[in-house]
C-alpha cells in the first residue's frame, strides 16, 4: 500500500508532466521519493527530480560536465533543451535561465517551508 506522500508524488508527476513517457515518469517518481528529498513538499521534490532527470537523460549536460564546464555553465547551455522536453511532456512550467534553480543536492536538508517550486520568490523567515 502506498503512503500518502507516495500518492502525492504520483499526482504531482501526473500534474507536472502529463505526457512524460512511462519509464521517465517512473524514474522521476523514484528520485522524488529519495531520502534527501523527504524534507521537501512532494511538488518541490518532483520538480527537482524532473529537472535533474531531463538534464542527465535528455540533454548534453553530462558531456559538458565531462568536458570541464562548471555546473552553472553546463546548466545554462542545456536550459533550452530542458524546456523543449518539458514542453513535449506537456509541462505548464519551464526553467527560467535568469533564475538560479536549486538542484536536488542543493535542496538536501531544506524544510518544506524553505524551498519554493523554483519561483523567484523570497521565503518568509522572519
Amino acid at each position: 500500500m502506498a503512503t500518502a506522500r507516495q500518492r502525492l508524488i504520483v499526482k504531482a508527476v501526473t500534474d507536472l508532466v502529463p505526457r512524460a513517457p512511462f519509464l521517465d515518469a517512473e524514474a522521476i517518481r523514484a528520485a522524488a521519493r529519495a531520502r534527501h528529498m523527504r524534507g521537501l513538499r512532494p511538488e518541490a521534490a518532483v520538480w527537482l527530480a524532473t529537472i535533474a532527470h531531463i538534464r542527465h537523460q535528455h540533454t548534453d549536460y553530462d558531456a559538458l560536465m565531462d568536458e570541464g564546464y562548471e555546473r552553472d555553465a553546463a546548466r545554462f547551455f542545456v536550459v533550452e533543451d530542458t524546456n523543449g522536453v518539458l514542453d513535449a511532456w506537456g509541462a505548464a512550467r519551464r526553467l527560467d535561465p535568469e533564475v538560479d534553480e536549486p538542484s536536488a543536492e542543493d535542496a538536501q536538508g531544506y524544510g518544506a517551508d524553505e524551498v519554493t517550486d523554483g519561483d523567484d520568490e523570497e521565503t518568509d523567515e522572519d
